[in-house]
This record gives structure tokens, C-alpha cells and sequence, in this order.
């Protein structure tokens, strides 16, 4: 079943600047679609437009057969989680458990319901015995871990992520690695790192200047040196 149809899709931004020009892309159930391209290249201002805090200039987004509207934005979010690249932009209540329970409560869960919510979450992510603690008194690698476990809570059928890896020491961006491996549906990630694009990867699309420049399985794009080199891209070993 394909859950994320982006067709057409452009964007300036208020200043004149194109950011986006013309993506189209779909989305399997299941799939782990990687992001990858330099700096500049619109792929953060394109996870934006999968949530609605950016409308497109031209084209359109369906998520799971709904198209992205104003009528339609709340359920949209529902299926759309977006963990942000700063964990801190998440993170702003006094313990862990308020922060995940926010979403759940957002959605009318009973207070039981809720519990469950935030336990199930928490324990997929490794950090069941945090719930009481303080944000502020966590890793970054934990605060990420939290800020994952806040748009799991809400149980998403497609997971966005911006950088998951970024600013994480080695051990960390593994532990991560493995930690996305578990989860299952489908997963949007947007990435420099394509040590991680190539363990968690089913296809990969390749951004420069607001466009797309290649889309076709990881093997295939992970083995073209003069592609990745052209948008200053490292491959993996």
C-alpha cells in the first residue's frame, strides 16, 4: 500500500528563493526512504511540507489517501511524525513522561490509556526507566531517544526524521542505527551520514538545489562514486 504520494511538489520562499522545485516521489508501507545531498539542497524545508508547517507553492501531498489541507492537517499529523534534529525543540515539559504523553493526551486518550502509551514508547526506545526524570538531566543520545519516543507515542504510520545522527558520538549514532533497525512501518530520514543510510535504507533519493537529482534503491546509489562525488557526497566503505 503506498502511504505518502508528493507530486509536483515546489516552494519559494517569501524572500524569492526557490527552495523546492518540482519533487515527486511516492512511499511504500514499510519502506525507509533516505534523504541524502548537500547542505542547502531544500531536503529539511521538504520534511516540513510532510507535516504542514510549510504550503507548497505548487503541487501536492496525500498521506494514506488524504490530501495535505487545511481540513485535513490535524489527521495528517497523526500519520506524520517528525522527530526534529534538535532534541530540545521537542523536549519542554518537567519530566519525560509529560513530554511523551503529550501527543496521546492531544488525541483524547483516557489517563490509562495514556500510561500505556508512554510506557510502550519509552521501552521501545530503550528508556523505560527514565519517565520521571528531567529532560534537561539526560545525554543528548537520551534526549534523542525521548524525542523519538514522543512521536512513537502517537503512533505515526510514517516516521520523519531530520539528522538523527547528528552531533552523536560513534558508540551513539550505532546504538541509533540498531534502535531504527527494530521499528517497524514506514520511515522518511534525512541524513549526511551514509554509513547510516546504507544499514537502514530501502531506496534513496538524492537532493542538490531544490530538486531531485537521482531516486533508485541504496545498493544502486551507494555504488555510484561519480553521483555522490558530484553532490559532495562521501560513500561509505
Amino acid at each position: 500500500m503506498r502511504v505518502l504520494d508528493v507530486r509536483g511538489l515546489s516552494y519559494v520562499y517569501p524572500g524569492g528563493q526557490q527552495a523546492l522545485r518540482d519533487i515527486s516521489f511516492g512511499l511504500e508501507e514499510g519502506e525507509a526512504l533516505i534523504i541524502i545531498g548537500p547542505n542547502g539542497a531544500g531536503k529539511s524545508t521538504l520534511l516540513h511540507h510532510l507535516v504542514g508547517l510549510l504550503s507548497a507553492t505548487a503541487g501536492s501531498i496525500e498521506v494514506v489517501g488524504y490530501p495535505l489541507n487545511t481540513k485535513n492537517l490535524k489527521q495528517i499529523r497523526r500519520f506524520v511524525g517528525l522527530v526534529c534534529q534538535d532534541p530540545d525543540d521537542q523536549l519542554f515539559c518537567p519530566t519525560v513522561f509529560d513530554d511523551v504523553a503529550f501527543g496521546p493526551l492531544n488525541q483524547g486518550m483516557t489517563s490509562d490509556e495514556v500510561k500505556k502509551c508512554v510506557a510502550q514508547a519509552l521501552e521501545l526506545v530503550g528508556m523505560e526507566g527514565a519517565a520521571e526524570k528531567a529532560p534537561y538531566h539526560l545525554s543528548l543520545g537520551e534526549r534523542k531517544r525521548v524525542a523519538l519516543a514522543c512521536v512513537l507515542a502517537s503512533t505515526p504510520r510514517i516516521l520523519v526524521l531530520d539528522e538523527p545522527s547528528a552531533n552523536l558520538d560513534p558508540g551513539g549514532k550505532w546504538e541509533l542505527i540498531e534502535l531504527l533497525k527494530q521499528l517497524s512501518g514506514s520511515k522518511i530520514i534525512v541524513t549526511h551520514d551514509l554509513e547510516l543510510a546504507s544499514e537502514l535504507a530501502t531506496k534513496i533519493m538524492v537532493m542538490n538545489q531544490g530538486e531531485v537529482v537521482a531516486l533508485s534503491g541504496a545498493k544502486e546509489i551507494l555504488a555510484d562514486k561519480g553521483l555522490l562525488s558530484a553532490h559532495r557526497l562521501i560513500r561509505p566503505r
